[in-house]
């Protein structure tokens, strides 16, 4: 299944935040129960419409990964895959690699 979002969504799929103990002992995001504030973007809507009829442009494309409000993303399952939903508003960054 394809996921289209509309207006200003974004689907983001969630990164993992595994880290690693100083014994070197790998502790998985679920020992720690809040969702990662932090994602891959799998989708983009085409923009907020304005009351003029003209839609907002979209800063954020397919394979950004992004920082967003912990509260903002509403999850939804999708063949057994998790994703987030959030408004382009809720992005706080995007992650650029150096």
């Amino acid at each position: 299944m394809k996921l289209r979002p509309v207006g200003d969504h974004i689907i983001v799929q969630a990164v993992s935040k595994e880290e690693i103990s100083q014994a070197g002992i790998i502790i998985p995001d679920t020992v720690n129960k809040e969702r990662s504030e932090k994602g891959k973007v799998i989708a983009v809507g085409p923009g907020k419409e304005g009351e003029n009829g003209h839609r907002s442009e979209m800063t954020i494309k397919v394979g950004d990964q992004v920082l967003f409000k912990k509260y903002a993303p509403d999850e939804i399952k999708i063949d057994g895959e998790e994703y987030l939903v959030i408004r382009m508003d809720d992005v706080m960054a995007v992650v650029e690699e150096e």
